[in-house]
């Protein structure tokens, strides 16, 4: 078999297996309804079907709405991935639309100001433009920081950390009253995958002692900062392969499917089960429920799932 139709055939192998995963954890209407669970105990939400802003106002709602995380008068920070100089469809960057819906959610819900950043890999000029991310924040009333100005960082201690004791980290994550992580679902070449924890990489100035020391540990450790108050994954339509840049329209499978959640380690098992990966295929979950940081047995995690009529 030629090397270009292994390929093709791996990935559509692989496909088919992530989009039966996302049938296992979404099951059929005919499956026995979910315990009922008030708003404020749900620790995760899980929608699939309809259009990303409709599926992040279904499980914003179901979890009580942004002010049960964002108060009048608080600041804010939103973190997307907006690292890579590629425009929305290709997936490589949190979509511009789930962004701007954030910030006026969170613009409704009192907040003084929304700000955000990501430290890009490309040219940050050119990623948050390609992104669409800068003019989302821009039309939605948020304010865009650069990620690539270095006295912006302020150098902490990282405390109960074994290989990133100490780290420069952006200060709008220091400083904001409520933290919210906007990753985009796809595959890494190092990590296994990028979703929440991975993507809190772009607060740190620093980013090469991760893959010099550790990466792994240092992406679980990095959560020591700060958590996020609430964590947003887009994984509408998910990077299978070539992540976390990708190449084109093919590397993507459609799931359109989006988590929220306050457990850091529970969204990013979910996340990981959806892209057909194994237990322990991404160590960076392990050790951060080795840390105490969250739960990876997602039954015992307090859950709503959601389908939206097609």
């Amino acid at each position: 078999m030629k090397r270009r139709n292994f390929i093709q055939l791996s990935f559509g192998v692989g496909a088919a297996f992530a989009l039966e995963n996302l049938s296992e954890f979404f099951p059929s209407a005919s499956a026995a309804e979910e315990p009922s669970i008030e708003p404020s105990e749900l620790k995760m939400v899980a929608v699939q079907g309809g259009e990303r802003v409709e599926m992040l106002s279904a499980a914003i709602t179901a979890m009580g709405g942004m002010s049960r995380f964002v108060k009048p008068g608080q600041s804010v920070v939103l973190k997307p991935n907006a690292s890579w100089d590629k425009t929305p469809e290709l997936a490589a960057n949190t979509h511009p639309s789930i962004v701007a819906h954030v910030i006026k959610l969170c613009l409704d819900a009192g907040a003084k100001e929304v700000v955000v950043f990501d430290h890009c890999c490309d040219a940050e000029q050119l990623a948050y433009a390609s992104s669409g991310i800068a003019d989302a924040v821009k039309a939605a009333g948020g304010t865009m920081l650069s990620g690539a100005d270095k006295s912006l960082y302020r150098e902490v201690e990282i405390k109960g950390a074994r290989k990133l004791p100490k780290a420069a980290i952006h200060s709008a994550i220091l400083d904001a009253d409520v933290y919210i992580n906007i990753p985009v679902l796809k595959h890494h070449g190092g990590a296994g995958m990028t979703a929440c924890m991975k993507n809190a990489m772009g607060i740190v100035w620093d980013r090469l002692h991760y893959h010099h020391n550790d990466l792994h540990q240092c992406i679980a450790e990095t959560q020591l900062v700060r958590m996020p108050e609430l964590n947003i994954l887009d994984a509408y339509s998910p990077m299978l392969r070539n992540g976390p840049k990708g190449k084109d329209i093919n590397d993507l499978v459609e799931m359109k499917t989006m988590l929220l959640s306050t457990d850091i380690v529970a969204i990013d098992t979910a996340a990981s089960k959806m892209l057909g990966n194994q237990d322990g295929d991404v160590r960076h979950i392990d050790c951060a429920a080795a840390l105490g940081m969250g739960e990876k047995n997602l039954s015992r995690v307090p859950m709503r799932r959601i389908s939206m009529p097609a």
